[in-house]
């Protein structure tokens, strides 16, 4: 059924072992197209060559060299047959179980509520979690809380200073962007705040008990909202725990040979021959009392983690900011032959005078944008059905505005910035979440009116009904694309272009009034077949299907 195996299978069997697929512009030219360019020598006479050696089989029908291509065509009567039954089954798509799976996201500052730049890793991460899943991984989420960090000891001082006795998660902000402010211009709050730092990792007891309050304030208002767009985690690992880890100890041991004092008594790893863009080729893991600095906290977690998956998958969703960070840590780990866990870097979205900054306040917080997301689907729904009752209106409301936003994040690749437009993204004709869900949502509608028997024979023959089934046996090849590579946007884009041929079919093909009995049970397969797909893809990115639009 996976047209692209068995395409790659011949193409091995011919002497090609490293081979790279692409789908031709012009459908005259097959279905698959393997490009000669990359063997040396003359292409042209390679593809002849190659396309000589295969004989059609299975769900190839039909090989053929044109100039250095070697074009391949699908045997359409088998992929019809074959892809229709296969994507009803619940498990169409999915991977056989594999290894473990980590996978570290979000970890937000717990000194305020999340802006929606944070949104994006989390959405990110959380999409990877669910088609490492679904691709048989046994996948573990990782939340890294750094509850000790200077700016959970700025709120702490603000607290004390103010004499604050009780506050909430959403006062936090305000809380930490006016400390901010008092630290650029009174030097003596930050050798406060420091020395708050200091008392915390002598284990002094009322200013720990400060800090967990702080801590916990954050991460149950943080997690209330991620929970809200459906996003969980299995382990919370907090950096506290880190302060007197065997993992910390080890890497002092294991790093001595590379380590130094520098001028202010520092301990400093030499990474010199990474040639790492840095002003000095030093990394500072402690201080010059010998208490452990973030990096050195940073290496013994991943040791923690790479204990954990083994030979599995360990992967962390950080942003661009952090690269040389990362490459920083990942070379400290390389001189222990420890594997680093495998970054997706992700660019930032963008407000219209830059990037957001929490510290600045020139923010729009996640909440916000959360709420306006379903005040403007709820408006949107009111336009196409006045009549619905206030509970189903808030449920689909959520539903549609929720998914917009994780779909306009997510068809971006992570490397690209992100200018969010509302418009574009509730727009429900255009590359956006109500489109997409819009196309499942008629899918039900028609197999409400129509049982899905299944004929003896599946007949499709319209071009828009093969052109689905086509786009439908993608999907196997789409999973593994991005469970491999950690590419989301991939599967977001593919979804566009299956709802675009369901729409087409929907334009084209007549299914609860077709006269022909096997006609119209074929197409009802087929709409029961798409409504599995698209029901499945979309919740690989978080997405949900309404019941109603």
């Amino acid at each position: 059924m996976n047209f692209n195996g068995e395409v790659l299978a011949a193409l091995k069997k011919a002497g090609v072992s490293d081979a790279s697929l692409e789908a031709p512009k012009n459908p005259e030219f097959g279905d698959l197209s393997f490009a000669c360019f990359k063997l040396g020598g003359n292409p042209v006479e390679h593809a002849k060559t190659i396309a000589a050696k295969i004989q059609p089989s299975g769900l190839i029908s039909k090989v053929v060299a044109t100039g250095p291509y070697v074009n391949f065509y699908i045997n359409n009567a088998k992929i019809i047959e074959t892809t229709v039954m296969a994507a009803l089954k619940k498990d169409f798509g999915a991977g056989k179980p594999k290894g473990r799976a980590l996978v570290e996201h979000t970890s937000i500052n717990p000194n305020a509520s999340p802006h929606v730049g944070r949104a994006r890793n989390a959405l990110l991460g959380d999409s990877i979690v669910r088609i490492l899943k679904f691709y048989g991984y046994n996948t573990e989420t990782h939340y890294f809380v750094n509850d000790i960090g200077k700016q959970i000891a700025m709120l702490v001082y603000a607290v004390r200073k103010n004499k604050i006795k009780k506050f909430t998660f959403d006062e936090m902000l305000n809380m930490y962007i006016k400390i901010n402010a008092d630290m650029i211009t009174n030097a003596t709050v930050e050798k406060d705040v420091f020395e708050l730092l200091n008392k915390l990792e002598k284990g002094d007891r009322k200013t720990t008990a400060e800090f967990q309050k702080i801590v916990s304030i954050a991460v149950k208002g943080q997690l209330s909202l991620l929970n809200e767009l459906g996003i969980k985690y299995d382990v919370f690992d907090y950096e506290s725990s880190l302060l007197k880890a065997v993992e910390l100890k080890y890497a002092l041991k294991k790093l001595n040979k590379k380590l130094s004092k520098d001028s202010e008594g520092r301990r400093v790893l030499d990474l010199s021959e990474f040639n790492l863009p840095m002003k000095e080729p030093v990394l500072p893991i402690t201080r010059a009392n010998g208490t452990s600095l973030y990096a050195l906290r940073d290496i013994a977690y991943h040791i923690r983690k790479a204990k954990k998956v083994k030979n599995g998958k360990n992967v962390i969703i950080l942003g661009e900011d952090h690269k040389l960070e990362h490459l920083q840590i990942k070379s400290a780990l390389s001189l222990m032959k420890i594997k680093a866990p495998e970054p997706v870097f992700y660019s930032f979205i963008l407000l219209s005078d830059g990037k957001m900054s929490t510290r600045k306040g020139n923010v729009v917080l996640l909440k916000e944008f959360m709420d306006e997301a379903v005040e403007k689907a709820r408006q949107e729904i009111l336009k196409r059905n006045a009549g619905i009752k206030p509970a189903e209106l808030e449920k689909i409301a959520k539903a549609i505005g929720y998914s917009a936003i994780k779909y306009a994040f997510l068809k971006v690749s992570p490397d690209k910035n992100i200018i969010f437009n509302w418009e574009e993204a509730l727009n429900f004709e255009g590359n956006s979440a109500p489109y997409i869900l819009y196309t499942a949502v008629r899918a039900k509608k028609i197999l409400e009116k129509i049982r899905a028997a299944k004929p003896k024979h599946i007949r499709l023959e319209n071009p828009s009904e093969i052109k689905l089934v086509k786009k439908m046996a993608e999907f196997p090849n789409i999973v593994s694309v991005c469970a491999e590579k950690y590419v989301p946007h991939v599967l977001a884009n593919y979804i566009f272009e299956l709802a675009s041929c369901f729409s087409e079919f929907y334009e084209k093909c007549r299914v609860t009034d077709e006269p022909d009995a096997d006609i119209k049970n074929s197409r009802a397969l087929l709409v029961k077949a798409y409504l599995n797909v698209i029901t499945k893809s979309a919740g690989l990115l978080g997405m949900s299907v309404p019941e109603f639009m």
